[in-house]
């Protein structure tokens, strides 16, 4: 029996799992096992067996950390007792508080606690309040929550503050030594309605050079980044924060930056009509769109304007309108920029590269922060051309790197693992899609079926599966490739301003630019990360050489990237939640988004809302999980319930602290029920229910339905038996159908 060491990760249903140092399969711990300890904490277990499922089952030997950071919850007051119940449904356990420790708090209000005795086999923790948050409906509440349940650091140090205040408002004439004067080139920033900080401005013009064999003929394309290198050195207070984040952080009505506001949102940012320093990748296309040479320098340039996406997709779609009448002088850029934009579309439909049109939202809210309406953000030609440059850009930045043979970190997509292959290749198999993948396969081949399928009524359905069959993108020092790209080489350039793996980037840069000069990782926060032993799968191990080192903060920096996802994809879901919880009882059309072996998530038509439909909510049958087809069919109605099934659901329940919406499968009876209780009300001239009493209503249908069928069934002996064996025995006795059948 093995002993291995690990952290622990709690499940809601009062289990937990055992994240192990080494990789391995996680360690299933019991309900009785977690008892004594807590979510994060550091553990050694031991392997005592495997489950009914095949999982190995551990037992606690010894808690070798525990976690100490503060946990968020809600105070309450029970039965004469203090408890905080823990926001994170992970911990498992409420909280006691002594009277003496509740601070200023009152029962209901959010805050946060820390720990003074650990939970043990026969007793719950103990801690005392260290912050009140507030009320739970107070607003922007759910962002203060979600910062300090995923640990994402949201106050920057005093160090790096005074640091900041330090800084200088406008550029200095040292600044601007050893710089490319770019001012005069009309670079414009292309941005949405609601962006602050901008980091990348772009310019292009056609050009031909040479003659015969040697002759160009295309487009010079200048990406100017915000040279945010030049004020935040390796080791300085603002540098350490910003490794710590790694990332800004997007909410709804809130940026956690990873920069200073002044940096962020002033010096860095290419504000129009003001002077920059910027890092430019000066790019030559070609007709086909080719990269066919660059070069990277630092520079100093002014944004000569600053678009919003709508507003360039109006002028490109009429050069003769009011939009482009304002900007009369930049239209003709605009065009050359659209037209390099249209040639490296081509070259990458050539190359292969995966393009899959996915609907993304934007949450609107009110003054008060909550949702106001949920739209779809519709990508237009203005996005797709400042993406092209930016991949242009950055492709050229990893080829750049790569050539001088210099450590640094590459943006990773590598291609489909081969379960998820099997299990994509089945499913085209069943769906009798023409084309498949390989066991290799490549780009072109996804690409070719989202092309082949994209007329299909289930197109959404194959496009999701083929998205869903790929892996994950994180930041290594491995060069692998990108696969959904196409791409060789590949990093993050673009955005050093929200993205810490660019700044370095910046760094290995514009030291390879110097004759005989690397750049070396140097950072306190960087060293002590090295210094700790493995926390999980997600970190490398100790560091001891360079690569190592670049391994460990590519690791650092794709976990912080997904607590940042996990961060906003949670107060969106409390966002929803709030807002659907004024709508129960209310019906909605959907799509089937997901098909899982416990029920189906659909996403609401027009407020793109997903919620479950649990499996026993499908009707009075047993449904079986087709893993190969993803969907759920019914044994005796043979109904499927498959990826982009059109569905009529009911808002039934809203959970806000575990962030859930159910609903409830609708079918034709229940909406005529439904129907005819709202045409009889609206008759009576009574006026119409609310949500709930709307809710009450179908409830007591439901009742009364399921009571009227056990009377039925009271009513017949044959009844009493399992349909189809009734039917059988109906049949052998020579009952009427069977009669007809020999009749004729």
């Amino acid at each position: 029996m093995s002993e291995v060491e690990g952290v622990v990760q709690g499940h809601r249903d009062g289990h937990g799992f055992l994240i192990r140092d080494d990789g391995q399969p996680d360690i299933y711990l019991s309900a009785q096992e977690m008892h004594a300890v807590m979510h994060r904490d550091r553990l050694k277990v031991r392997v005592i067996r495997m489950d009914k499922r095949g999982r190995p089952e551990g037992r606690v030997l010894e808690i070798i950390e525990r976690r100490k950071t503060p946990i968020i919850g809600r105070l309450l007051h029970e039965n004469g007792m203090w408890l905080v119940a823990p926001e994170d449904k992970r911990f498992g356990q409420d909280i006691m508080i002594p009277k003496n420790a509740i601070a200023t708090a009152t029962a209901g209000q959010v805050v946060s606690v820390e720990l003074t005795e650990p939970p043990s086999l026969y007793s719950q923790p103990v801690g005392r309040i260290l912050e009140v948050l507030g009320e739970i409906d107070d607003p922007g509440m759910e962002i203060e929550i979600a910062v300090r349940k995923y640990e994402v650091p949201h106050r920057f140090s005093a160090e790096t503050l005074a640091q900041a205040a330090k800084l200088p408002e406008k550029l200095r004439a040292i600044d601007k030594r050893n710089r490319i004067d770019l001012t005069d080139i009309p670079l414009v920033t292309i941005d949405g309605e609601d962006a602050r900080d901008f980091d990348d401005a772009v310019y292009c013009e056609p050009i031909k050079t040479g003659r015969g064999k040697s002759a160009f003929t295309g487009w010079r394309l200048l990406v100017a980044i915000a040279d945010v290198s030049h004020y935040v050195k390796p080791g300085e207070p603002i540098d350490e924060d910003a490794f710590e984040r790694a990332t800004s952080v997007y909410f709804p009505r809130r940026v956690i930056p990873m920069l200073p506001e002044k940096l962020s949102n002033g010096l860095c940012s290419l504000n129009p009509y003001e002077d920059r320093l910027s890092m430019v990748c000066d790019m030559l296309v070609s007709e086909q769109g080719d990269v066919h040479a660059y070069q990277f320098f630092p520079a100093i340039i002014c944004s000569h304007a600053r678009f919003t996406y709508n507003e360039v997709a109006a002028i490109l779609s009429n050069t003769r309108g009011p939009e482009a009448a304002k900007r009369e002088e930049l239209v003709p850029h605009l065009l050359h920029l659209h037209e390099v934009y249209r040639a490296l579309l081509a070259e990458r439909a050539r190359r292969g590269a995966v393009d899959f049109e996915t609907t993304e939202t934007q949450i609107v809210c009110d003054d008060n922060g909550r949702i106001e309406k949920i739209v779809p953000r519709t990508r237009n030609e203005a996005h797709r051309l400042i993406e092209e440059a930016m991949l242009a850009a950055n492709v050229c930045a990893a080829d750049f790197i790569a050539g001088k043979k210099h450590p640094s970190l590459y943006r990773v997509h590598e291609g489909p693992t081969p379960e998820k292959r099997a299990v994509l290749q089945a499913y085209l198999r069943t769906l009798g899609v023409g084309l498949g993948i390989s066991d290799d396969p490549t780009p072109g081949e996804y690409q070719a079926i989202a092309q082949a399928t994209k007329e299909r009524p289930d197109a959404q359905q194959i496009h999701t599966m083929l998205l869903r069959s790929m892996q994950q993108a994180i930041y290594t020092s491995k060069n692998a490739g990108h696969f959904g790209l196409s791409y060789q080489a590949y990093t993050h350039f673009t955005s050093p301003i929200r993205r810490y793996p660019d700044l370095l980037v910046h760094r290995v840069i514009k030291a390879l630019l110097q004759p005989g000069k690397r750049y070396h990782l140097l950072s306190g926060r960087i060293d002590e990360a090295a210094a700790k032993p493995r926390r999980g799968p997600a970190e490398a191990p100790h560091a001891v050489t360079e690569g190592e080192r670049w391994e460990m903060v590519g690791a650092h920096c794709s976990a912080n990237e997904r607590r940042a996802d996990e961060a906003s994809r949670d107060v969106e879901a409390w966002l929803k939640c709030r807002y659907m919880r004024d709508h129960l009882g209310e019906e909605y059309s959907g799509t089937v988004k997901a098909v899982t072996s416990f029920g189906v998530f659909v996403q609401l038509d027009g407020l793109y809302v997903e919620g479950l439909v649990h499996i026993t909510e499908l009707g009075g049958e047993y449904f079986r999980f087709d893993e190969m087809r993803q969907e759920l069919r019914g044994e005796r109605t043979g109904i499927r319930y498959a990826l982009g099934a059109r569905v009529r659901v009911q808002v039934s329940r809203v959970d806000l602290d575990g962030r859930k919406i159910d609903f409830r499968m609708l079918r034709e009876g229940d909406e005529e029920r439904a129907i005819t209780s709202r045409a009889a009300r609206d008759k009576a001239g009574e006026p119409p229910a609310s949500a709930q009493q709307a809710l009450a209503d179908v409830q007591r249908a439901s009742r009364a339905a399921k009571a009227g069928r056990k009377s039925a069934v009271a009513r017949t002996p044959s009844a009493k038996l399992n349909p189809v064996k009734a039917a059988r025995k109906s049949a052998l006795k020579g009952g009427p159908e069977s009669r007809t059948r020999k009749r004729r």
